[in-house]
């Protein structure tokens, strides 16, 4: 009997020295931090005295959160209220994490809501989406569970209000426990291109407003905006940005700097595991596109209301003119970048310049087939030449001069001889570029025919996008089409680009994009839809 026991002893002591050894980060400390909310930015929100107050007056639409921070898609109007976001200062880990648990001190009244975003950087140095946080059973506690190992992370409190006291914020802390040796092991890398699919596009305008990120919308303004806060980049950063190619074969790289067009939780580029609403969806499809042409949701966004267009992503003036010179709303390709694998690097202009012209081959001569943002993300393939004679190659046939970013990396390969291409021609609606993923229903099927415009102009519900004669977009035009680089045929679903127009320059307007309705400077233009 006493050896029997003895061996059990051995072998608790053995299996206690086995698991430390599988497993020696469970037993060390997570790190906890406060992060300073006078150093946050963003909008909806203000901080006085250390504390974090919802403001009406810049808060942004939102629909109302649920006890578990769901929303459902068929929301009331009424349930859409203002919304606030402060983006707080990011943490450095000594040890990765998979796993954030957080704690607000918070005084909120009836129908006012305070939770938190987090997201964390990956080893390869891009941010995971944000990931809102699931609350806990204590007030104020919540647990965030990242996609992957990351290597720093950063909270973003969010507060609704739908009147009355407005919630506050008087304190946050964070805690990221080290992950396990089995979290932390990842496949080796291969590089992997970026998810790309085939939207349509309206022209955002609203110029002098403001952007759920607090960016001040300039005229000829460059950046985009998509229906889902989980891919918000804090304001003057290029951590979400997209490549839009029009039909004509130019395309441009800019940062995403607002929430919308009609939805603010459709991340639709995800798949439906990931995706946070409707979930019923294909991959790459958009909420307001399936309730426009095929009645999902009873052909409502999810605020009730009915697209009076089939938008999937919004453009700044200066890249729907400018950039893409487009006439009119259009079917467009998009690459959302931070979700490939290839390194990207920041685009930084000097003096007042505002973007990177994109060249067909690597040389200052070469036909300019797009432009990238100042502060947008460009995915670098290669390397061609040396010193000031340095390009960088962001796509098939698509340059720019090393010395445009701010830092070029120094350990890609060099570019091959391949002749460069035109980019491809955007997909059919709904479909993932080379891979279908969703069918559109006849032309006279119900809901479809009723926003069916005619060739050359804009779908129903939408204004037409014109711009001034001889603008940069007449320029950015003229540049593509005496090239020499061909031309892509257009989709058939897209509306042919107008003629230049004579007209003198557009007056203020709030441009054709939709999104949620509220109150306040923020908020973006009224709805042209029916409820």
């Amino acid at each position: 009997m006493r050896a029997g026991l003895r061996g059990v002893g051995l072998l608790a002591v053995t299996g206690a020295l086995v698991a430390a050894a599988v497993s020696p980060a469970a037993a060390e400390p997570a790190a906890t931090w406060q992060p300073d909310l006078s150093a946050g930015e963003g909008t909806g929100v203000v901080v006085e005295s250390g504390t974090a107050r919802f403001d009406a007056a810049t808060a942004i639409g939102a629909p109302m959160e649920g006890p578990e921070g769901e929303t459902e898609s068929s929301a009331d109007p009424a349930d859409v209220v203002p919304t606030g976001l402060l983006t707080l200062p990011s943490r450095p880990l000594d040890r990765p994490a998979t796993e954030v648990d957080s704690t607000l001190v918070t005084d909120t009244a009836p129908g006012s809501t305070a939770g938190i975003d987090v997201r964390g950087k990956r080893a390869g140095g891009g941010w995971t989406e944000w990931v809102p946080a699931t609350p806990g059973e204590e007030p104020g506690s919540a647990t965030t569970e990242l996609p992957e190992a990351v290597d720093e992370v950063q909270g973003r409190i969010v507060l609704t209000s739908t009147g009355g006291a407005p919630p506050a914020v008087r304190g946050v802390t964070l805690s990221a426990a080290p992950a396990t040796e089995s979290e932390t092991e990842s496949a080796p890398m291969t590089e992997a291109g970026p998810r790309s699919y085939s939207v349509f596009a309206t022209r955002e305008g609203l110029v002098g407003g403001t952007t759920a990120n607090g960016h001040k919308i300039a005229n000829r303004d460059r950046f985009v905006a998509l229906p889902s806060r989980r891919a918000l980049s804090p304001n003057g950063r290029s951590d979400y940005s997209v490549k839009v190619c029009a039909p004509n074969g130019r395309c441009a790289f800019a940062p995403v700097w607002d929430i919308g067009p009609w939805n603010t939780k459709d991340d639709y580029w995800n798949p439906a595991a990931e995706r946070q609403s409707f979930k019923d969806l294909p991959q790459g499809v958009p909420q307001a596109q399936a309730a426009f042409r095929n009645g999902h949701n009873g052909g409502k966004d999810q605020f009730g209301r009915r697209p009076a267009n089939p938008a999937g992503i919004d453009l700044g003036d200066g890249i729907f003119w400018d950039a893409l010179g487009l006439k009119d709303n259009s079917q467009v390709q998009v690459d959302y970048l931070w979700t490939g694998s290839v390194r990207l690097s920041t685009v930084s202009t000097e003096g007042d310049e505002d973007e990177v012209d994109v060249h067909a081959a690597p040389e200052a001569g070469a036909p300019v087939v797009g432009i990238a943002a100042d502060s947008a993300d460009v995915p670098v393939e290669c390397t061609q030449g040396t010193g000031e004679q340095a390009w960088l190659r962001v796509g098939e046939g698509q340059y720019i001069p090393a010395d445009a970013v701010e830092s070029a990396p120094t350990d890609v390969p060099a570019c091959g001889p391949a002749a460069p291409a035109a980019p491809a021609a955007p997909a059919a609606p709904g479909e993932k570029a080379g891979d279908a993923v969703a069918t559109d229903p006849p032309a006279d099927a119900a809901g479809d025919r009723a926003g069916a415009a005619p060739t050359g102009t804009a779908p129903a519900g939408e204004k037409p996008a014109t711009d001034p004669a001889d603008s940069p977009a007449e320029k950015a035009t003229r540049k593509s089409t005496t090239s020499g680089a061909p031309a892509t045929p257009a989709d058939p679903t897209t509306t042919d680009e107008a003629p230049a127009s004579t007209k003198p320059s557009p007056p203020a307007d709030t441009g054709t994009r939709q999104a949620a309705p509220g109150s306040g400077a923020a908020q973006r233009a009224p709805s042209a839809a029916t409820p």
